[in-house]
């Protein structure tokens, strides 16, 4: 996740990070100038039209369309954060839930080496499932395909928590823990599981696939029109006009598709590496 300070506004206009869509949409932009030019040219040279032509009345079609348009990326940019504000809360509560759980072992447990083995496996989960949400098969789980190989009873965040359960019911049976202390340790542990399948949840499940492409067709054939009703009122200024118009609206399309899925390796994902490592070193202080 890219640190920065928000309130540093020379940096943010002048700087273009490895993640700014500028540097991704580039090419495009360069096309969409040269194509705006060509028609432009085809209009004014070659044609010869005036402004009287017809075609410089689909200007109003553009501008009934521009509230579809800003209405649908609305939509998406705000259904993509909160994929990615979930993603963040599911990760805080994984953050402290393996603290109370390793507080409440450390209270309850007396023998040095039980509290040894929970201090390795607690932090182990949240490892694991970096992992687990990092795999590209994980995002296809509820795709059927027939060259798609997923051992489904190789679940790693569950084996992890099946053997945090399994300790904490063979220390029941050996007395050292009370009916009432695993009832509240089994709470702890289920939560593991909850946050994992929410997690699988956001990883697994993307934006319907027809709602994704209506509006990539839908920027295209906005932008693709729009030279032929403005540069009978900007003339050539329309290259830069549409060349821009072209960067804000794709721009917000790829800012949602980065953010959506918010356990990838993009510049704008979430740290999840850093968090475990955050979990493993609370753990181990207070064990």
């Amino acid at each position: 996740m890219v640190q920065y300070n928000p309130k540093d506004w020379i940096t943010f206009i002048f700087r273009f990070h490895k993640s700014d869509t500028f540097r991704k949409l580039f090419p495009l932009m360069i096309f969409i100038g040269i194509y705006t030019y060509g028609v432009g040219y085809m209009e004014l040279e070659y044609w010869k039209l005036s402004e009287k032509s017809h075609l410089s009345n689909i200007t109003v079609m553009h501008g009934m369309l521009g509230f579809v348009i800003s209405l649908l990326l609305v939509f998406r940019t705000n259904t993509a954060y909160d994929r990615w504000w979930e993603g963040r809360k599911l990760w805080g509560a994984l953050v402290n839930n393996s603290r109370n759980l390793a507080i409440k072992l450390h209270v309850i447990l007396k023998e040095k080496h039980d509290r040894s083995y929970f201090k390795k496996l607690i932090p182990s989960y949240a490892s694991i499932l970096v992992k687990h949400l990092n795999n590209k098969e994980t995002s296809l789980q509820l795709f059927d395909h027939e060259d798609l190989k997923i051992d489904k009873h190789k679940h790693h965040p569950n084996q992890v928590a099946k053997m945090i359960f399994q300790k904490v019911n063979d220390l029941h049976e050996q007395k050292k823990i009370t009916g009432d202390q695993l009832i509240v340790l089994n709470a702890e542990i289920q939560s593991f599981t909850d946050i994992c399948g929410a997690c699988e949840r956001i990883k697994n499940t993307p934006i319907p696939y027809s709602y994704s492409a209506f509006i990539k067709k839908f920027i295209f054939f906005y932008i693709m029109t729009l030279p032929f009703g403005y540069v009978f009122s900007l003339g050539y200024y329309a290259v830069p006009v549409v060349v821009f118009v072209f960067y804000v609206l794709a721009s917000l399309e790829l800012i949602a598709e980065e953010i959506e899925d918010p356990f990838g390796f993009d510049a704008n994902d979430l740290p999840i590496d850093k968090i475990a490592t955050n979990i493993k070193k609370h753990v181990e202080e207070i064990f």
